[in-house]
């Protein structure tokens, strides 16, 4: 992919491996039971790596259905993906359902009052145009109640021609496995659709699918996973990397022992420090909780193999790092330092700014060179 400018006016480099991201979703595919289908989550531009260009990666490694939150990302995904199916998981917005029949895309009915304006779009057109159901089984977010759904299930005067094309749920504790959430909404789940087996069902996101096959049902939705992200806490991440992000040093200066670093003086050198200054900050997605004060430490980036360590105060341009130990030839001025990837794990980095790494992915790069290659 060509950048509109050269790459030395850039502050940063984001490198996505388009690659890693099909190897994921195969891997995950691969863990399926059955003949249960795996999906993608595209939202939020794909986790921020481009919702295109990782539609149609995943469409070539196999993926047929795709979840986007919002209909313009719906709209945007089916512009290049004329083939694919494609549910809005935010639902059905009041009066919106000719733009989801007339670009072939399904809502995720999520409440009484958005099922029975579909409903009734469909008994006007006398078929059942695709959509799924919503039913909550513990988050407390979107979704019919069970009752509420076993109720409408047995409306004809509700439904009309209408007949699902899915009914899914949502985890609220995939990533804890041994949560007892996980096992109450599994019960519950199976409970409420059991009178429907013709009907496909899916509670797996990318947790619900590392967990096993009682999970699985029909068709999974993975996200974090995809994009190489930690699914499942204090486990090992099995899924590759598929976004680095680089910094370019702009200066490396003495900074005496006793002085402090930063925005409100938060952090003091301890010892005589060298300091590099590389052009990213909260702007770029860095976020500023990672930055490091005397009381907790913040985030690192590395720089060759070497972990260089943030010093205070991530700004809204730059960020400082203590390259104290990180030999001189590696600290040229316009050298990128690795700030994620696959040495900085993005759920690392998410520790640091005491957040997940969903908020990390999908902050990134608003002003980066964005590069589709292999990572090296």
């Amino acid at each position: 992919m060509s950048s509109p400018f050269p790459s030395g006016l850039y502050g940063g480099r984001l490198t996505i491996d388009l690659e890693a991201l099909a190897a994921n979703w195969t891997s995950l595919n691969g863990r399926l039971d059955g003949g249960a289908e795996c999906a993608a989550a595209v939202k939020a531009d794909a986790y921020g790596v481009g919702q295109e260009h990782a539609g149609r990666a995943l469409f070539d490694a196999g993926c047929r259905t795709f979840f986007v939150a919002v209909p313009t990302e719906a709209v945007a995904l089916r512009a290049c993906l004329p083939q694919a199916v494609i549910y809005v998981l935010d639902g059905l917005f009041p009066g919106t359902a000719e733009h989801f029949i007339q670009h072939d895309v399904r809502p995720v009915l999520g409440s009484l009052c958005e099922l029975r304006e579909w409903t009734q779009i469909c008994r006007t057109a006398g078929k059942s145009f695709d959509a799924a159901i919503h039913v909550d089984t513990g988050i407390h977010r979107l979704g019919l109640t069970p009752t509420e759904f076993s109720a409408a299930m047995r409306d004809q005067d509700l439904l009309g021609p209408f007949v699902p094309a899915l009914i899914m749920s949502h985890l609220a504790c995939g990533s804890t496995p041994a949560h007892p959430m996980n096992r109450r909404q599994l019960d519950l789940f199976r409970e409420v659709t059991a009178p429907f087996p013709r009907i496909s069902r899916s509670l797996a996101n990318s947790a619900g699918i590392l967990m096993g096959p009682d999970y699985h049902f029909d068709l999974a939705r993975p996200g974090i996973a995809l994009y190489g992200g930690q699914a499942i806490e204090n486990k090992a991440n099995p899924m590759r990397p598929v976004a680095k992000v680089e910094a370019r040093i702009m200066l490396v200066r003495d900074v005496p022992e006793g002085d402090t670093i930063g925005y409100g003086a938060r952090q003091r050198a301890t010892r005589p420090l060298r300091n590099a200054v590389v052009a990213a900050g909260y702007a770029d997605g860095l976020l500023r909780r990672a930055s490091s004060t005397d009381e907790r430490p913040g985030g690192f980036a590395m720089i060759g193999g070497y972990r260089a360590p943030i010093l205070g105060r991530i700004s809204m341009d730059m960020i400082t790092l203590d390259v104290t130990d990180v030999p001189q030839e590696l600290l040229k001025r316009g050298a990128l330092v690795e700030m994620l990837g696959p040495s900085v794990a993005a759920s690392d980095l998410a520790a640091y700014a005491e957040t997940i790494d969903y908020e990390y992915l999908t902050s990134l790069g608003r002003r980066f060179e964005r590069v589709y290659a292999p990572l090296t």
